[in-house]
C-alpha cells in the first residue's frame, strides 16, 4: 500500500508493527492463548476472603493509563471489560525491561489484542481487576479505532453515523455498549424458537434456496442463471411449497428457519435477503394455529425478556396470550368507513381512489384489498392482534372459510403496525389450488409482476392427496426487532444490505503524466486533493507547490520538488485538456 494513503496514526502504527518484529516478536502469532476467565465472570464471582485466583484472559487493550513503572489497562473482551494492572518488573523479572518500557509503553496501541496471565484482586479503590504477570502480544491493530468517551453522562466522539455503523459493523460491536446484546437476544429466540417446536414434536427441515418456480408468495424474486443446466433459477420467495410437499410425504410437522430473498423496496422494516420461518402442521386448522401462535410469541418473549411487556419507541407492546382477533371486512370498515363485503374490482379500485390510495390497472381485487388494508389500518394495530378471514383473492394458497366461500381460512399477526406473521388452513384441494394459480397467471398476464406462477409439481403432489393442515411463517428480524425494542431492521441484521460504498472518482495516472506530471508526483497529488485533471486546472501554482513540498518532507518521500514554473505548466496543460 501506498503510504500517501495511510492516515499518520496508521503509518505510526506499521512503524510499530516491523520494530516488534525487529525485536523478535511476532504481532500475529499462530499458537494457542489458553483463556481460563472472562471479565463478567470474573468480576461476579470474585470474593475478597476467598482464595487467590490465578486466571489467564485476553482482549482488546481498550484504554491505558501509564505511570512510570506501573500502569493499568482496560481490556475488553468477548463478555465486557476489565482491568489489567501491569507492573515493570512484574512482566519483565530479568534485566531485560523492553517489554514493558517499550513494547508496552510506545509500540501496543489502542485496539491490539494482548493475553494477559496473573491473578484477581481489589485495587485500593475497589475495583476488581487482574495483576499482570504475564503480558502477550496476540494481535496488532493496524487501523485506530474511533473512542467514544463518557463523561459526565455526556458521551464524546460517538460512532453513530448509521450508515457507518451498518457498514462496518465489526467496528460498532467493538465501541457502542448494547449492540452486542441485540445479537445475543437474536440467538435466544432462535433458541427458544426452536425449543417450543421440538418439544411440540416438530422437525427441523431444509429445502432449496435455487428454485426453478418462484412460488409460495406474491413477491418479485432475484433470478440468477445455473451455467451446467442452462436454465433460469430463482432465489426463493418463501419455503412453502416444498414444506407442504413433506406434509404430503408423510410427516406431521415440519418447519424451517432460513433466508428469503426479495427484489422489491428497502426501508426501516424491509431488507431483499431477510429470515422467515415456516411451520406446517398436519391435522390442524388456523383457530388452533392461532393460539399456537400466540403461545410460541409469549413463551418467546419471556424467555428472552423475563417479561411479557416491551417497550418499543413510545409504546409499550404486551405480548401476554391471548392476542384480539378482528376480521378483514371489520378493520377496513373501522379504519375507513368502507364495507368492501360483496364489491367488484371496480369498485375496490373506486373506493382506494376515493381513499387518497393510489392505484393502477394491474391490480385485481386482492390486491386492492391489501393496499387499503395496509394504507389505512395496519399502522393502527400496535397491540398484538390476529386480522383473520382475508378475502379469498388475497390469498391463492388457503382453504375456503368453511362458512363464507368468498372468504379463506387465513389470519396475519400485526404487532406495532406492522405484520409479523402470517397463516392459513392450507389448501389441500388440487382442483381448487390449480384454478387459483390460474387466476394468479392472469394477473400476471395483466401486468402484475408478484403474482404466482402455477408450480404443476406442486399440483401434483396434492393430488396424492395432503391432509387437513395449518401453516405459519414469522420474520424473524421483525420478531428480534420486536424482543429488542429496535425500531429499524438494519439494527438486528449483522451486515443489511447497503449500497455501493462512495469511492471518491480518480484521473489514472496516464492522465496526469500526458500534461507532464511525473509520474512519481501523480500520488502526492491525490493527497493533496487533486484528483482530476478538472481540480488540477483549479489550482494556484504557489499554494500547490507549497502544499506538495510539504508532503513530500512530511512523509519522506525523497522526491526532487518540482518549480513553481513547472507546476504552473501543469496546470496550463490541464486547463487546456479540461477545455476541451
Amino acid at each position: 500500500m501506498n503510504v500517501l494513503e495511510l492516515s499518520e496514526q496508521e503509518i505510526v502504527r506499521r512503524g510499530s508493527l516491523d520494530e516488534m518484529r525487529r525485536r523478535g516478536i511476532d504481532p500475529f502469532p499462530a499458537a494457542e492463548f489458553p483463556v481460563s476467565g472472562y471479565s463478567d465472570e470474573i468480576k461476579e464471582t470474585f470474593a475478597d476472603e476467598a482464595p487467590r485466583r490465578d486466571v489467564a484472559i485476553a482482549g482488546r487493550i481498550m484504554g491505558r493509563r501509564i505511570m512510570g513503572k506501573a500502569s493499568f489497562l482496560e481490556l475488553q473482551d468477548s463478555k465486557g471489560r476489565i482491568q489489567v494492572y501491569v507492573n515493570r518488573d512484574e512482566i519483565c523479572p530479568g534485566e531485560d525491561k523492553d517489554l514493558y518500557n517499550v513494547v508496552f509503553k510506545k509500540l501496543l496501541d489502542i485496539g491490539d489484542f494482548v493475553g494477559i496471565k496473573g491473578y484477581v484482586f481489589r485495587t485500593q479503590t475497589g475495583e476488581i481487576s487482574v495483576h499482570a504477570q504475564e503480558l502477550i502480544v496476540l494481535g496488532k491493530s493496524l487501523r485506530p479505532l474511533p473512542i467514544v468517551k463518557v463523561k459526565d453522562g455526556v458521551t464524546y466522539d460517538a460512532f453513530d453515523d448509521p450508515e457507518l455503523r451498518y457498514r462496518r459493523r465489526y467496528v460498532d460491536l467493538i465501541v457502542n455498549d448494547g449492540v452486542k446484546d441485540i445479537f445475543v437476544k437474536r440467538t435466544k429466540v432462535l433458541n427458544s424458537m426452536r425449543k417450543f417446536f421440538n418439544d411440540h414434536g416438530y422437525m427441523e427441515v431444509e429445502t432449496p434456496i435455487l428454485q426453478s418456480i418462484a412460488g409460495g408468495a406474491s413477491a418479485r424474486p432475484f433470478i440468477t442463471h445455473h451455467n451446467s443446466l442452462n436454465m433460469e433459477l430463482y432465489m426463493r420467495i418463501a419455503t412453502e411449497l416444498y414444506l407442504k410437499r413433506l406434509i404430503v410425504g408423510g410427516f406431521d410437522g415440519v418447519y424451517e428457519i432460513g433466508k428469503n430473498f426479495r427484489n422489491e423496496g428497502m426501508d426501516r422494516t424491509h431488507n431483499p435477503e431477510f429470515t422467515c420461518m415456516e411451520i406446517y402442521v398436519a391435522y390442524k386448522d388456523y383457530n388452533w394455529m392461532m393460539e399456537f401462535t400466540e403461545k410460541l410469541v409469549e413463551t418467546i418473549c419471556l424467555e428472552v425478556n423475563g417479561t411479557t411487556e416491551i417497550k418499543v419507541g413510545d409504546n409499550m407492546i404486551s405480548f401476554k396470550a391471548p392476542f384480539r382477533r378482528v376480521t378483514m371486512t371489520d378493520a377496513i370498515k373501522e379504519h375507513t368507513g368502507i364495507d368492501i363485503t360483496g364489491m367488484t374490482e371496480e369498485q375496490l379500485r373506486e373506493a382506494a381512489t376515493s381513499l387518497g390510495i393510489e392505484v393502477d390497472e394491474t391490480m385485481g381485487k386482492g390486491k386492492l384489498i391489501d393496499e387499503i388494508f395496509g394504507e389505512k389500518c395496519e399502522g393502527s394495530y400496535i397491540q398484538p392482534t390476529f386480522i383473520i378471514d382475508y378475502p379469498i383473492e388475497m390469498s391463492p394458497l388457503t382453504k375456503k372459510h368453511r362458512e363464507n366461500p368468498e372468504l379463506t381460512e387465513r389470519f396475519e399477526l400485526m404487532v406495532n403496525g406492522k405484520e409479523l406473521a402470517n397463516a392459513y388452513s392450507e389448501l389441500n384441494d388440487p382442483i381448487d389450488q390449480y384454478e387459483r394459480f390460474v387466476e394468479q397467471m392472469k394477473l400476471a398476464d395483466k401486468g402484475d409482476d408478484e403474482a404466482m406462477i402455477i408450480d404443476q409439481d406442486f399440483v401434483r403432489s396434492l393430488e396424492y392427496g395432503m391432509p387437513p393442515t395449518s401453516g405459519m411463517g414469522m420474520g424473524i428480524d421483525r420478531l428480534v426487532m420486536l424482543m429488542t425494542g429496535q425500531s429499524t431492521i438494519q439494527e438486528v441484521l449483522f451486515f443489511p444490505q447497503m449500497r455501493p460504498e462512495k469511492v471518491q472518482r480518480r484521473d489514472k495516472e496516464e492522465a496526469f503524466t500526458a500534461l507532464g506530471v511525473p509520474a512519481e508526483w501523480v500520488a502526492p497529488l491525490y493527497k493533496a486533493g487533486v484528483y482530476t485533471v478538472e481540480l488540477l486546472s483549479a489550482q494556484s501554482a504557489g499554494k500547490l507547490h507549497q502544499e506538495l513540498c510539504g508532503i513530500n518532507k512530511k512523509f519522506k518521500l525523497g522526491f526532487k520538488a518540482p518549480l513553481v514554473d513547472e507546476i504552473e505548466k501543469w496546470i496550463a496543460a490541464a486547463t487546456l485538456a479540461a477545455g476541451e
